[in-house]
């Protein structure tokens, strides 16, 4: 076994994207931490990312100090921000997206159970308070990762690269 070079990476990548359909995006409410923003910028590149909705304050992926956790992965993305998330939910509602908060929750279902179609925004909240109430309010489904241990939450930025794996994973099974 051998790692793969950089032509084998391109066909790797080249062969999931193939069996890749849906669509996905990303609503960030309220996340601040520039870090957590840049690791989520640098996964959603990884994983096709449309579009970043940005509502309640969220960092923009274009910030100065976002850049040295994404590595410059923000460049494959585009981004709009919002004063009020419900509203970045409604912009992604109009862009043909179904928006499923990702919210520890009361009905909240577990994520790899969700009813939602191709094309997904995947919104998640601020690294203390999760996701405003007016958020999860204009969210068309909420779920949940399901989590074995004694720890009763993720990071934002884990939380978000395992559902963005999940939502793919469910096109490819």
């Amino acid at each position: 076994m051998r790692q793969l070079n950089p032509t084998d990476l391109k066909r790797l990548h080249r062969e999931w994207n193939r069996r890749s359909s849906g669509r996905l995006a990303l609503l960030l409410d309220g996340v601040s931490s520039p870090w957590n923003v840049g690791s989520i910028a640098r996964t959603a590149a990884a994983y096709k990312v449309e579009h970043v909705y940005l509502g309640g304050g969220a960092l923009s992926p274009g910030n100065g100090k976002v850049g040295k956790t994404s590595m410059g992965t923000e460049r494959y993305l585009s981004w709009s921000a919002f004063e009020r998330s419900p509203d970045a939910a409604d912009a992604a509602r109009e862009d043909g997206f179904s928006v499923v908060g990702l919210e520890l929750a009361d009905d909240a279902v577990p994520l790899h159970m969700v009813t939602a179609g191709p094309d997904v925004c995947l919104a998640v909240g601020h690294e203390d308070h999760g996701l405003s109430q007016a958020t999860l309010a204009a969210c068309d489904a909420v779920a949940f990762l399901p989590q074995l241990g004694r720890v009763g939450s993720l990071n934002v930025a884990t939380a978000t690269a395992i559902a963005l794996y999940e939502l793919r994973r469910r096109e490819w099974t």
